[in-house]
């Protein structure tokens, strides 16, 4: 019996990841591609001001990184520093863990085209309103840990010497891809791994129907993604097949986009850093707008696929139909391997130190 059990779990699994495969490869394509063309500088000279501009620029710079809920953190802190205004390095913080190229390509495979477009959309509607209000909250002393930036642009011994030429394009590209297949995925192909896994539990042991029948009022289903999303330390990518299990078990599409925002953009680490570096009124209407933007999103979603008579759970099942080729299992094997070399020890290899 037990053996029959996990063999079932096995195969649910197998075909996850044989489905998500290659979707994940080119999202991580992507990434590369992102970091060697998009210049942090850039980046952080758009986010200075505080005004309404700067949110929902950050907002939208922070939609295609596939950076994890862990990664994100110093990547936003460095913003700050870098003299980003409060709101718009809290919109970054929002936006960037709830998608990334990554997470969009893996909600094509295993959900469907109405959620890959909702998600996004969704993220960024949350991140502005978040990095809105804490524009308009009143001004407090923050942290002495997160000191304005230099007005050199520079510090210690950089200051004065003369700047290094910038890489070539080709030195670019082979530094992102290098970054993309080897230490961001070595961070977040873990936590993928770890979703695919639970998402092949819940469709091996859970009834179908299990949602629709005991969690039929709309409401109460909203408010447990919430709940359930909240504390959990998920990236979006492994929030994917899991949020894709829970809905062919009759989990509403509303309730699963409360999951896939509420998740990846909240959790025990990610907030006791907003309260050590921008203080617990931040912290609160940070938790808070993500909660109500959620909802939100997730009973307008709800009314969205009504309105078009959209049936998530048939794409859903129509996405497994591939898995039989056996070309499909090139990628899985491929992705199993590049996420599997990362576990081996390095002479000299960089870690992801900040997460």
């Amino acid at each position: 019996m037990l053996f029959e059990l996990s063999g079932k779990i096995l195969l649910e699994c197998w075909g996850l990841l044989v489905e998500a495969a290659p979707y994940v490869l080119f999202g991580f394509l992507a990434a590369g591609l992102l970091k060697a063309l998009l210049p942090v500088e850039m980046v952080a000279r758009h986010l200075g001001s505080k005004s309404v501009a700067s949110v929902l620029k950050a907002s939208l710079f922070g939609l295609p990184l596939p950076l994890c809920s862990c990664g994100v953190i110093p990547a936003a802190i460095g913003l700050r520093r870098q003299g980003a205004s409060k709101g718009a390095s809290a919109a970054f913080l929002v936006s960037t863990p709830e998608t990334g190229v990554d997470s969009i390509a893996i909600t094509w495979a295993l959900l469907d085209p109405i959620m890959t477009v909702v998600r996004p959309l969704a993220a960024f509607v949350t991140a502005t309103v978040t990095g809105l209000l804490i524009n308009a909250l009143p001004d407090e002393e923050e942290s002495p840990a997160v000191p304005p930036a230099p007005r050199c642009g520079c510090s210690g011994s950089a200051c004065g010497e003369t700047p290094a030429p910038p890489p070539s394009l080709r030195r670019r590209l082979a530094d992102g891809l290098g970054y993309a297949f080897g230490e961001l995925l070595g961070d977040i192909g873990k936590w993928l791994l770890l979703g695919i896994l639970l998402a092949g539990i819940i469709a091996a042991l859970v009834p179908a129907a299990f949602f629709a029948r005991h969690l039929g009022g709309e409401c109460t289903s909203l408010f447990l993604m919430l709940l359930a999303g909240v504390p959990m330390y998920i990236c979006a990518s492994a929030s994917t097949p899991i949020a894709a299990a829970l809905v062919l078990k009759g989990l509403s599409p509303g309730a699963a986009l409360v999951f896939l925002l509420a998740g990846p953009a909240t959790n025990a680490a990610t907030l006791a850093v907003v309260a050590r570096f921008w203080g617990r009124k931040i912290t609160a209407v940070y938790l808070a707008s993500i909660a109500l933007c959620s909802l939100v999103s997730g009973y307008l979603v709800n009314r969205l696929y009504a309105a078009t008579g959209a049936d998530i759970t048939t794409w859903v099942h129509h996405g497994g139909e591939g898995a039989s080729s056996p070309w499909a299992a090139l990628p899985a094997v491929l992705l199993l391997i590049l996420i599997g070399r990362n576990f081996l020890p390095r002479p000299s290899g960089r870690s992801c130190g900040d997460c």
